[in-house]
C-alpha cells in the first residue's frame, strides 16, 4: 500500500503571522528613521532611538519566529527563515554599529535595511 504525501503551503495562520511579523519590523524601521531624525533636533531623540533600537531588535527577532514558524508546519521552502535570520544578523551588525558611534555605516545600513523590509512585505504580500 503507497501512501502520497504532498507538502502543503504554510497555513494561512502562521502566513498572516508572517505578514504582521514583517509588517511590525517595517514600521519599526520607519520609526527608527523618525527618531534618528529627532536625534538630530531634539533632547529626547537620543532615548527615543535607543528605546527604537531595542523594540526593532525585538521586531527581528519576532520575523524569525513567525519565519519558522510559517516554514515547519507545511515542510515548504525555508526561504523566508533565511531571508528573516540576515535580517536579524544585518540588525544585530546595526545595533554594533550605533553603539559604536559609525555613523557612516551606520545609516546606510540603515536605510538598507528599511528597503529590504518593504521588499519583504511587498513579496509576502502579493
Amino acid at each position: 500500500m503507497a501512501t502520497q504525501v504532498t507538502a502543503t503551503a504554510s497555513t494561512p495562520r502562521s502566513s498572516s503571522f508572517l505578514r504582521i511579523a514583517i509588517a511590525l519590523q517595517t514600521l519599526t524601521l520607519f520609526l527608527q528613521a523618525v527618531s534618528a531624525g529627532l536625534l538630530l533636533t531634539s533632547s529626547y531623540g537620543e532615548t527615543l532611538h535607543s528605546v527604537g533600537a531595542r523594540v526593532m531588535y525585538g521586531a527581528s527577532m519576532l520575523y524569525v519566529l513567525a519565519a519558522v514558524l510559517a516554514w515547519r508546519p507545511g515542510g515548504g521552502s525555508p526561504r523566508p527563515v533565511w531571508h528573516a535570520s540576515g535580517f536579524l544578523a544585518l540588525a544585530s551588525v546595526q545595533v554594533v554599529l550605533g553603539i559604536a558611534h559609525v555613523p557612516s555605516v551606520h545609516l546606510p545600513l540603515g536605510v538598507l535595511m528599511f528597503g529590504l523590509s518593504v521588499l519583504a512585505l511587498a513579496r509576502r504580500n502579493l
